[in-house]
């Protein structure tokens, strides 16, 4: 992966800008807030909300990358109590030394002095193997699956609640924003199931309509206008 650099984002969390593709893996403007926002604040915490505060849900992401989004998404699970089973796909994994420069757990630490959750969780998101469950903490759970979303074969038995799609922009990766992958998603969730991303695509939006999602434009994060979500 030395096509990719660290940089810092406006809220003083990093990125990576991907040199061959002439994208970063999270906006500019802020990578920590747009995280929040659109995948915790939009994606998890809304399903949490909407099916009466459960105990247990399954998260498949599009996009492991850097990470943050499923580190946020544990800490969201130390934070409440709930147990998540947290699935991500991931073709070309970071390098350990890119990992080991990112600066999240700086950037979200506000526990008590010694206080090493965030750190161990992080390290291990990236450290534990591929193509198994590990139990990350005693209330996150993640299976790593390095092949694309092309290529990953659907399973009756995985019914997620949530999806996290952060595949990098549609004029950047134009594959995984086509409506066969759209409808690979739909497949992936449960009734109820909730698809969130920070694109808006007028393209996007008519492609999770004909898949059969009930979508919503929501507020983007900051320095984004929209972002959209998908029901099932």
């Amino acid at each position: 992966m030395s096509s990719v650099k660290i940089i810092t984002t406006e809220d003083g969390s990093h990125s990576l800008y991907h040199q061959d593709l002439k994208e970063t893996y999270h906006s500019f403007h802020g990578a920590l807030q747009e995280s929040r926002h659109v995948f915790i604040d939009k994606g998890l915490r809304y399903w949490r909300t909407k099916e009466g505060l459960p105990d247990f849900l399954k998260i498949f992401e599009v996009g492991l990358g850097t990470g943050l989004n499923a580190l946020l998404a544990a800490q969201f699970a130390m934070d409440s109590g709930i147990s998540i089973e947290y699935t991500g796909v991931e073709p070309f994994p970071l390098e350990e030394a890119t990992i080991d420069q990112l600066n999240y757990v700086a950037q979200l630490e506000s526990g008590a002095p010694g206080d090493d959750r965030l750190k161990n969780t992080f390290k291990r998101i990236h450290s534990v193997k591929w193509e198994e469950p590990v139990e990350i903490y005693p209330y996150f759970e993640l299976t790593k699956h390095q092949i694309k979303l092309e290529d990953y074969n659907l399973n009756s038995s995985e019914n997620f609640d949530i999806i996290f799609f952060d595949a990098f922009a549609p004029n950047k990766q134009a594959e995984l924003w086509e409506l066969s992958i759209i409808q690979k998603c739909y497949k992936l969730l449960k009734k109820g199931g909730v698809f969130v991303t920070y694109s808006a695509k007028g393209q996007l939006k008519r492609d999770l309509k004909s898949a059969g999602f009930e979508v919503e434009t929501l507020p983007g994060p900051p320095g984004k206008k929209e972002m959209v979500r998908g029901v099932k």
